[in-house]
């Protein structure tokens, strides 16, 4: 049997973490057994449409690298759908649920529901009051079909809902949960058609996934209290159930499901904080699932040659920002310097340190910067603050190791001698920095800290930092000139 899955977003808003890992997943079940990836478009609560939703998703999906061959596709800024089992948005399939509902009131495993909404709140009240469970009480199961037909045909506003049987359980196996067993006693009469005429998930999931060949659904545990009822659905028509698999809840350090009341929770917020595509997801799929061994840095192909259901955890993953971090930073280590530098730039504009037409311009200085810098982020954004000394012409050094530095004896000694071999270099390049220190290493039998950090802290106000050799190329000696003179101006207004 070739291996069918889908991710199923609602368009509702922004792509939540927990949805776009369950679009990892799948991708990663699908391509490990070499089977078909759908995007499939449920929008059947109009109420709650986004406008641009889709666009944005499929943005993200495809920034992220989980790309889909079969469904709803984004093509020269078009939404087009490709594959043979569309229409894959919900909305464009009316006519095909109310041929299979029709189905299921005539099977009588659906029916009529005239009740009005102050009904079922006053019902719902009352069954609070006898601190039952609430749910619909069934005061429209006995209608004849045909009774029911007729008044719906007048237009008297109505539901379909799904009979249940009394008192049958109702068994599925989840890949994740093991075995599990629900009473149609503890479940409600579901909603399969609303009054506008639009199916609910419930009913529009199952038929969905039946004529699309859906063989696994893996979707977030939340839905595990409805598969009862999406079960017996399945039994009601007679069709083959895929195999069920609710994926852990990504939860926040109080264990608690992560909420956008926590901070960043949408795909997007990562990707502006600068956060590489292949970081995110290589700790995202590390967020209920673990290897068999102990790696943890994984390339995507990696990823789909290690997946397996069998170790997606049944509990939910704490969501830890600190371990995000050190994932992500080692793709920027390791990124293509060009790629990086391009992708840091909007960063440096957006700080003012540089115009789009300056880095155009000092896109070799860029790269530099990006180059001595990398190695101390964690995440893109960061390099405003990091690359901060490179453009700051104020040099205050707030520290008190480095005001420190600035109190030593020589520190005069060193300035002067420091700006007397920058105004006769010719050219100042990494290499200028390794001759110069030992230069006045021999000069002054200055060595160690007593030669570099002081060098450092009057260059720019911190006791570490980047390699001095490129910190000295970057900077320039206009600049170095500058900072030396505004360092001895400081020390006297300070003395």
């Amino acid at each position: 049997m070739s291996v069918r899955v889908r991710f199923a977003p609602s368009p509702t808003g922004f792509v939540h973490i927990g949805s776009l890992r369950t679009a990892l997943y799948n991708y990663l079940f699908a391509k490990k057994n070499n089977g078909s990836y759908i995007l499939r478009i449920e929008d059947t609560d109009q109420s709650r449409l986004v406008g641009g939703a889709v666009e944005n998703m499929l943005d993200i999906l495809s920034w992220c690298g989980i790309e889909h061959n079969e469904g709803v596709v984004k093509k020269d800024d078009e939404i087009i759908q490709v594959g043979e089992c569309g229409p894959y948005i919900q909305s464009e399939r009316l006519g095909i649920y109310k041929k299979y509902i029709q189905e299921l009131l005539e099977k009588g495993c659906a029916y009529y529901c005239f009740c009005s909404k102050e009904r079922l709140e006053q019902v719902r009240e009352e069954q609070l009051e006898r601190h039952e469970t609430p749910k619909y009480d069934g005061h429209c199961r006995d209608y004849s079909l045909e009774e029911a037909k007729e008044r719906a045909e007048k237009g008297e506003p109505c539901v379909v809902r799904l009979r249940l049987p009394e008192n049958k359980d109702i068994i599925f196996n989840d890949a994740v949960r093991g075995r599990v067993v629900v009473n149609t006693n503890d479940l409600d009469d579901q909603v399969l058609i609303k009054t506008d005429g639009f199916p609910t998930y419930h009913f529009a999931v199952v038929v969905d996934d039946y004529l699309m060949g859906i063989t696994h659904v893996i979707r977030g545990e939340e839905w595990v209290i409805s598969t009862p009822k999406h079960v017996y659905l399945y039994e009601a028509f007679g069709w083959q159930a895929p195999l069920f698999v609710h994926l852990p809840n990504i939860l926040n350090s109080e264990r608690k499901k992560l909420s956008k009341r926590q901070g960043d929770v949408a795909a997007a917020d990562f990707k502006k904080k600068g956060y590489l595509p292949e970081g995110l997801i290589n700790y995202l799929a590390l967020v209920g699932w673990s290897p068999e061994d102990e790696q943890e840095i994984f390339k995507m192909e990696e990823l789909i040659e290690s997946f397996s259901i069998e170790r997606v955890s049944k509990s939910g993953g704490i969501f830890d920002t600190d371990k995000l971090n050190w994932v992500n930073s080692h793709f920027i280590k390791e990124y293509d310097l060009d790629v990086l530098s391009k992708l840091s730039i909007p960063y440096l504009i957006e700080a003012g340190y540089m115009t789009e037409e300056e880095t155009i311009e000092k896109i070799d200085w860029v790269k530099d910067l990006v180059s001595i810098i990398r190695e101390r982020l964690s995440s893109l954004a960061e390099i405003k603050k990091e690359a901060a000394i490179f453009f700051n012409n104020e040099i205050k050094p707030e520290n008190e190791e480095a005001k420190e530095m600035l109190r030593l004896a020589h520190i005069h000694e060193l300035m002067n001698i420091f700006e007397e071999k920058v105004k006769n270099a010719e050219t100042i390049d990494q290499n200028f920095g390794k001759i110069l220190f030992k230069q006045i290493q021999k000069e002054t039998g200055y060595k160690g800290k007593e030669l570099y950090m002081p060098i450092r802290v009057f260059l720019t106000g911190e006791i570490h930092g980047p390699d001095m050799g490129m910190t000295l190329k970057l900077l320039g000696k206009e600049k170095i000139l500058s900072r030396i003179q505004y360092v001895r101006d400081y020390l006297i207004k300070n003395q």
